[in-house]
């Protein structure tokens, strides 16, 4: 009995272990990721344990603006810059790390970003990936040494690979996304937000959820701290916003839970 309970305590602990947290958000129109980004850094060290570091990158146009920062997003001085400064973007990927592979540096920091076809191409990871370094990278070459940015620089690879030039219609990308991210599951886990300035792609593994603010807007209210934002007021009858998170980070409002090893395409607000 005692050994069952020794080995029931271990099979808890793994499984409540926690990683990294993703936040993303597609929009029709320039929107403000403030007031859900200040309910993720409170995950950063407060709320949760995610203390190894945070990311965030903005899109203008074919262009991305990352701010990194290697330390808690709660004791972060960026991330109360980026909290207290308005920078409406059509796309945004975030992330707060909980480091499982690789050491906390600024090199292992996500978002990672590379170049493909004249765009920024952005890209963070939630999960562990067992022996993803034993894959051929054809192209892009990691600058850190976590198993998020190798598994980005050897999909991108394969995606310049097949597609020198991009593709014709959306559905060649689609599939190709979709089949590079279920080989990159099967090493683990592969939660994973990827943009490429024009679609943002979503890839659930275990756990992943979005939801979709339109008119007619309403309030929401975060879950990590006590902020209620009125989107009627700071919004207008034509604007979509998506948001993507690991977990929702408001109240009563109706998050999406996406199913393990479904691929989701927002573009416009909206899934492609």
């Amino acid at each position: 009995m005692r050994a069952l309970n020794l080995l029931a305590s271990r099979v808890t602990a793994v499984t409540i272990q926690p990683m990294c947290e993703l936040l993303g958000m597609n929009c029709n129109v320039p929107t403000d990721i403030r007031f859900s980004f200040s309910g993720l850094v409170e995950r950063g060290g407060r709320t949760g344990e995610h203390r190894d570091g945070w990311g965030i990158s903005f899109y203008e146009g074919t262009a991305s603006r990352t701010f990194h920062d290697p330390r808690a997003s709660v004791e972060s001085e960026i991330a109360e810059l980026v909290r207290g400064h308005s920078v409406k973007s059509l796309n945004v990927i975030c992330h707060i790390r909980k480091a499982t592979n690789g050491r906390v540096c600024l090199a292992n920091t996500h978002p990672f970003t590379r170049e493909l076809w004249g765009r920024s191409w952005t890209f963070a990871h939630n999960g562990k990936l067992k022996g993803v370094k034993k894959l051929p990278l054809t192209f892009y070459e990691p600058i850190g040494t976590t198993d998020s940015e190798y598994a980005f620089c050897w999909m991108l690879g394969h995606i310049r690979d097949r597609f020198p030039k991009p593709p014709r219609t959306e559905g060649g990308l689609r599939g190709c996304v979709q089949g590079l991210a279920d080989e990159l599951n099967k090493l683990g886990t592969f939660n994973m937000l990827l943009c490429d300035a024009r679609h943002l792609f979503c890839y659930c593994s275990t756990n992943l959820t979005w939801l979709t603010r339109r008119a007619p807007f309403g309030k929401a209210t975060l879950i990590d701290r006590e902020l209620t934002v009125d989107f009627s007021e700071e919004t207008t009858p034509r604007d979509i916003v998506t948001v993507i998170a690991t977990q929702p980070l408001t109240r009563h409002e109706p998050w999406t839970v996406m199913e393990p090893g479904s691929l989701v395409i927002f573009q416009d607000g909206v899934t492609v």
